[in-house]
């Protein structure tokens, strides 16, 4: 995780997390859901929530996007999946004609005790960050 840092899911200081996953750092769907999140960073921490972003790319490139977008929160990288296929968000996809397997775009709410409490699958960035800190602020 950047800021030389490991992640563990249970007993996390926020009430809530928020992960997201995406399938790669500077690519344009990730980038813009990425500027979302930051930009609504604090609104989530007032609802007391952490965000995370996952994804398969390496630290370095984490570090990098990171820093290039001025994310405020942490992200996860993942390159052996584990995290991913905890989560099943590993899919077969078309990509110009040819099936390739990545990352499908989808976010988790997990309660401070590591349940799961809400999910998004197959997201589309539009107005999904919204979607979320709005469930997020909902909740006890």
């Amino acid at each position: 995780m950047t800021g030389d840092q490991t992640f563990q899911l249970g007993g996390r200081p926020a009430k809530y997390t928020v992960l997201y996953f995406y399938p790669k750092d500077n690519t344009p769907g990730c980038t813009t859901e990425s500027m979302a999140f930051r930009d609504k960073h604090d609104e989530f921490l007032a609802a007391g929530a952490e965000v995370y972003g996952i994804s398969r790319d390496s630290l370095r490139s984490h570090e990098g996007f990171k820093s290039k977008l001025g994310l405020p929160f942490e992200l996860i990288s993942d390159p052996d999946e584990l995290v991913c296929n905890q989560f099943n968000v590993m899919k077969n996809k078309m990509m110009y004609g040819k099936q390739v397997r990545g990352v499908e775009r989808s976010t988790f709410v997990v309660d401070a005790h590591g349940r799961l409490v809400k999910e998004w699958r197959g997201v589309k960035v539009n107005d999904h960050v919204d979607e979320v800190l709005e469930f997020v602020k909902r909740l006890p």
